[in-house]
């Protein structure tokens, strides 16, 4: 049985909604989507680091689970840009650098700023209305817990806030895309939100991002999400400036 700790976490914090009528509605997990969850949550919070080997038997006894549970587990966190698997080598936890972090940022702002505006022309009041609920979530969540680490409850409204920006998108392969390279991006985001000296400073880019995408304004919508993907990037790499990359699991070239 996965520790009570993880359990916990996970099947309070992670909701799923169907875009085309509003519902909200736990997910109905299994164990691997349980462990697939806790593994996310240990890797975005640096639990696991970047290049780590991620082997059968050690898995196995983290999350009490067994080796049929994590042979479908693993694939799935390769495609959500979280590991990678290599012949005879097995599986990894991504290596990051700050290279490819600008990378990364350059398709996110290329991909997202599009599907948002899509999302933004098609979205129904059904996708308002979740719209504005998520974000008065996010609203309700700290940022940081009581040891000044990252919220697992505040990573999983945040995660949903941005998926709800895009889920008035028609095209399910665009919102694919956006969404695989959030997955990526997470893993640098978790580790600059314990560098940023007053937080409250992103509530107030998500607040205007709901406004913006709720009152139709495209071209500001796309504005505000192209800052706020790329201050992100910047408040992580001054972090970096502020100690060696070393420390942090980042490899400078």
């Amino acid at each position: 049985m996965l520790n009570r700790k993880c359990q916990s976490n996970f099947e309070s914090c992670y909701i799923s909604r169907n875009p085309h009528n509003g519902n909200v509605a736990t997910i109905n997990q299994t164990k691997g989507e349980i462990v697939l969850r806790a593994l996310r949550m240990d890797i975005l919070s640096g639990q696991l680091a970047p290049g780590s080997k991620l082997g059968f038997a050690e898995l196995g006894r983290r999350y009490e689970t067994n080796t049929g549970v994590l042979r479908e587990v693993l694939p799935r966190l390769v495609e959500q840009g979280l590991a990678t698997a290599q012949s005879q080598l097995g599986y990894r936890v991504i290596t990051v650098s700050v290279q490819e972090l600008e990378h990364l940022t350059e398709a996110r702002v290329a991909i997202e700023t599009q599907v948002l505006r899509q999302s933004i022309r098609c979205g129904d009041l059904d996708w308002e209305s979740a719209l504005v609920s998520i974000h008065h979530r996010l609203t309700q969540v700290p940022t940081l817990d009581d040891r000044g680490k990252l919220n697992p409850e505040w990573l999983a409204v945040h995660r949903r806030f941005h998926e709800a920006l895009l889920d008035g998108c028609p095209n399910p392969q665009l919102r694919a895309v956006a969404q695989r390279l959030r997955d990526a991006a997470e893993v640098y985001h978790c580790w600059m939100i314990s560098g940023i000296a007053h937080p409250q400073d992103r509530d107030v880019e998500h607040e205007r991002l709901a406004s913006l995408a709720v009152s139709r304004d495209i071209q500001g919508a796309a504005n505000a999400l192209t800052e706020h993907i790329e201050k992100t990037t910047e408040l992580l790499l001054e972090s970096q400036r502020r100690r060696p990359l070393a420390d942090a699991g980042i490899d400078a070239g």
